[in-house]
């Protein structure tokens, strides 16, 4: 990474660890110790073959979704793509700035860059529609049953819902209007370009229009000739999204605490969306307050602090430790390509 990324990463870790020390010190207090002895490791470790496993999940999903537009990318080289995105995401709002490196690897991979984009941009748009279906089917769930928890989260889902379900239908609608997209988008960015000089603005609207277009011609290819890829893609990131919410139910197992597994996919559901806002460099810190503030509804506040601390680890310093060794293996082979050219010049 350049300079300035490592700076950002920096910035994203120490935010991240300022407010995980926060939290600790609000909650730790006598009952903790007694948690953590009583603690069961297997269902720790257990979280974390999850998390591994939903990345191979998500490897699964490129490598398949790029077999339907007829080319073969290796598995392991999927998995390495995966990794190495995961530290770009770590310091990007919204966690966007890994869609680049694994349209790079899918084109090391002999997807021409077109192509490599259309699959890069079905990934993005499956993940929205499969959280749409997740937070449907967890929203009927908790209105059928008692919950114990003593703050009623049907409200906050309700507005979430029904915000999924106004994005899915401009979704829809602009699959056949892409100017009705354009215009829109023009429109709200208008609200925060005000005070930019007339020349960028004037970028920015032509990269809204390649944007869309890109969009647009991603969806084109999947719903033509690659509507398998669009089934893996679904079946993938369906897997991906469950192995991922599943994990912290499995920390509070550990901590011998009951897992809450509808409450936690609510939950879980509600922060990847709040994660999507641009906020902070790869969300850090925006993760650990609203993890802190929805599990302490039902999960005792003395392990509350160890529980978001645990989760983080496995969710977010877990994956800068991958990606820095993906990263490290990617750019080992640019300088053996490199090589191998020279040499051939000469």
């Amino acid at each position: 990474m350049e300079k300035k990324q490592w700076k950002w990463l920096a910035i994203s870790v120490a935010f991240s660890t300022v407010v995980l020390l926060i939290v600790l010190w609000l909650t730790i207090d006598e009952n903790t110790i007694d948690y953590l002895q009583h603690a069961k490791l297997q269902y720790l470790i257990f979280a974390l073959v999850l998390h591994m496993g939903a990345f191979v999940f998500w490897a699964l999903r490129m490598k398949m979704m790029s077999h339907s537009l007829g080319y073969h990318v290796p598995f392991l080289h999927s998995l390495n793509a995966v990794f190495a995105n995961l530290l770009v995401a770590a310091i990007t709002p919204s966690q966007a700035g890994g869609e680049p490196v694994r349209i790079h690897e899918l084109y090391r991979a002999d997807v021409p860059i077109g192509d490599a984009t259309a699959v890069v941009i079905m990934e993005r748009v499956i993940d929205g529609i499969v959280l749409g279906i997740i937070g449907i089917f967890s929203f009927l769930l908790l209105a059928f049953q008692v919950s114990d928890l003593d703050v009623n989260l049907t409200t906050p889902l309700l507005v979430m819902w029904a915000l999924l379900v106004v994005v899915l239908a401009i979704f829809v609608y602009s699959i056949r209007h892409p100017d009705f997209l354009k215009r829109l988008i023009k429109r709200i960015s208008g609200w925060f370009t005000k005070r930019w000089k007339s020349e960028k603005v004037e970028r920015f609207r032509d990269r809204i229009d390649e944007e869309v277009d890109n969009f647009n011609s991603a969806l084109t290819k999947f719903i033509g000739k690659a509507r398998s890829g669009l089934f893996w893609g679904f079946l993938f990131t369906a897997l991906y999204w469950i192995a991922e919410f599943l994990i912290p139910s499995f920390i509070l197992i550990a901590l011998g605490e009951p897992p809450h597994f509808l409450e936690s996919f609510i939950v879980q559901l509600m922060i990847a969306i709040i994660m999507m806002i641009p906020l902070t460099p790869g969300g850090s810190g925006i993760a650990e307050i609203g993890a802190t503030s929805l599990y302490g509804l039902f999960v005792p506040s003395s392990i509350v602090g160890v529980f978001v601390l645990i989760w983080r680890l496995i969710m977010y310093y877990f994956n800068i430790f991958a990606g820095v060794l993906a990263s490290v293996f990617i750019v080992r082979r640019e300088m053996i390509l490199r090589q191998i050219k020279r040499l051939k010049r000469t």
